[in-house]
């Protein structure tokens, strides 16, 4: 059954015609959907972390769902509100309910497809995506002053846990620019606001700054070293002491990391061989985010990584076969290409392999 809530239609019964008050809203179990709640205490108890991967076409949608299948992975598809102005929200829910029943076409009996709002900015935003069949939203109020972030993650929190759907909300500022999302400097989250801010807003998840960032350009280079050998540079420790601290205020409480894009050299060597001009791009180790999803970060956000995989495919077909005008023979190989990405992220860096049997 829909519920109905807000939006003029038009009836027309008989002979006269009657203004009606109704909009659809879809619940996302409607859709074969779940929300974060059992992922992120499973991903606790287990010691790894769930794949967060964002989409914005068909085939990173593919690529997404075909990994997480093969691998038996809990997935959160993520979209930003770029994204979703992109691809158009009535597109989107239906697409997530086709990831769903194409997972199950890959012989993933039942799929753990959680479809998460990315840096919401506004509670008409998050209410929307709730509306719309999302199972979790993300309100990030993260540049407005403490009370004010405060007050706007539970008015969002009300909303969505009268529908079973869980919020993401973020303490602390993250630098770099992803879509709309853009900050000049970092502000590490302070542990002593924790317990205050996830009581007082009553969020399921907290997306926290330790040293991450956003895009393919993380870090400027006088904040790295640089390797001798190859020349590329070495991005700085993430802080895990922030990381411990937040962890002995809110044990047990699921953390996020945003920004954890691990910017694959290879990739960029491919563009920028191809054309391409991606100078001194610089991502998160991967060792060090294999330690934090050893923790109580359940929640890793992998977003910039797609976007290189998929450029690097298109650059290089369109490089050796410069007559190609067929979308399927460079998009192919692009959407081939992230598949064996997120499966690499999936076994060799979150863990989250077998998790979803």
């Amino acid at each position: 059954m829909h519920a109905f809530n807000g939006k003029a239609v038009l009836k027309e019964t008989h002979n006269f015609k009657v203004h009606l008050n109704i909009q659809f809203m879809v619940s996302y179990k409607e859709l074969g959907l779940v929300n974060t709640k059992d992922m992120f205490a499973k991903a606790i108890k287990g010691g790894y972390a769930i794949p967060a991967f964002n989409f914005n076409n068909m085939e990173q949608l593919q690529a997404i769902v075909k990994a997480s299948a093969e691998t038996k992975s809990p997935v959160i598809l993520q979209v930003s509100k770029g994204a979703r102005n992109y691809a158009n929200q009535t597109l989107l829910r239906y697409m997530a309910q086709g990831a769903v029943e194409y997972a199950k076409e890959l012989g993933w009996e039942k799929p753990q497809i959680c479809l998460h709002l990315d840096h919401g900015d506004s509670f008409e935003t998050c209410k929307s995506c709730v509306d719309f069949g999302f199972s979790s939203v993300m309100i990030d109020g993260s540049a407005l002053p403490y009370e004010e972030n405060i007050a706007l993650t539970k008015k969002v929190v009300e909303y969505a846990h009268q529908h079973d759907v869980t919020v993401e909300a973020e303490l602390g500022v993250l630098a770099g620019v992803e879509d709309e999302v853009q900050a000049e400097e970092s502000h590490y989250t302070k542990p002593e606001e924790v317990i205050d801010f996830a009581t007082r807003t009553g969020c399921d998840s907290l997306a926290i700054s330790i040293g991450t960032s956003h895009g393919a350009y993380k870090f400027k280079p006088e904040q790295c070293t640089r390797d001798a050998e190859t020349g590329r540079l070495v991005p700085p420790p993430l802080a895990f002491d922030v990381l411990d601290a937040v962890m002995e205020k809110l044990p047990g409480f699921p953390i996020v990391l945003h920004g954890s894009s691990s910017v694959p050299q290879e990739y960029v060597d491919i563009i920028n061989a191809n054309g391409g001009k991606l100078p001194d791009a610089v991502g998160i180790p991967e060792e060090q985010l294999r330690k934090a999803a050893k923790s109580a970060v359940c929640k890793i956000n992998i977003d910039s990584d797609s976007r290189l995989a998929f450029t690097a495919a298109v650059r290089k077909v369109l490089s050796d076969k410069p007559g190609e005008f067929d979308p399927r023979k460079y998009c192919g190989p692009a959407r081939d290409l992230m598949v064996e990405l997120y499966k690499h992220k999936i076994v060799n860096v979150l863990g989250s392999e077998g998790k979803a049997i």
